[in-house]
């Protein structure tokens, strides 16, 4: 029998030593709400749902399953990550298909960190006229190292500045589809 991959090694054993910080039913309790808020707001507006890949993916399929109004979904792809730990330069991989001019246009993403992919995200779709931009997250971590400009129009949950993965956050590309959130131990987090 073949030893296992270390990655997939290394990966077990972080998910084992991480604290849970949102069970499962929180998680849901949050997108129930985050999809709620939402609708009041969409709900007559056929808005373009632009999913931020790969971490937006999982709160964008909470949402729109709890939705009853009809939308437009699509999706873009900026990175500072790249499965590493801390970021780097902002990399544009994807632009969404959709012409948002004259569009109702909600952005769909699973963390609001430092901000600074989101921020030139929204100066990018900003630039193409969209009748209205929203911005949605599914945590926010509360810090004060945030862009000035970094904000989101709906947050499910506020967290602590620790490193977070669990509901389309990632350690090193690995555990987006936990159905909850949890975090590094405090001494290996770098927080």
């Amino acid at each position: 029998m073949s030893a296992p991959d270390p990655r997939t090694a290394h990966a077990l054993e972080v998910l084992a030593s991480s604290e849970e910080l949102v069970s499962t039913d929180q998680l849901s309790a949050i997108y129930d709400d985050l999809a709620a808020r939402t609708s009041a707001v969409l709900h007559d507006k056929n808005p373009l749902v632009l999913c931020v890949m790969v971490g937006g993916l999982y709160a964008s399929a909470e949402l729109t399953k709890r939705w009853d109004f009809p939308f437009d979904l699509d999706y873009l792809q900026a990175t500072r990550y790249r499965g590493e730990l801390t970021g780097g330069e902002i990399a544009w991989k994807a632009t969404p298909s959709e012409v948002l001019q004259g569009r109702h246009v909600l952005v769909v993403d699973d963390v609001l960190d430092e901000g600074h992919t989101l921020v030139a995200i929204l100066e990018a779709l900003q630039n193409q006229q969209p009748a209205s931009l929203h911005t949605l997250v599914t945590c926010e971590k509360l810090h004060a190292h945030k862009h000035p400009q970094a904000h989101a129009d709906f947050i499910g949950i506020s967290l602590p500045d620790r490193y977070l993965f669990g509901a389309g956050m990632d350690y090193r590309n690995h555990w987006r589809q936990l159905d909850r959130i949890v975090a590094l131990p405090a001494q290996q987090d770098g927080h």
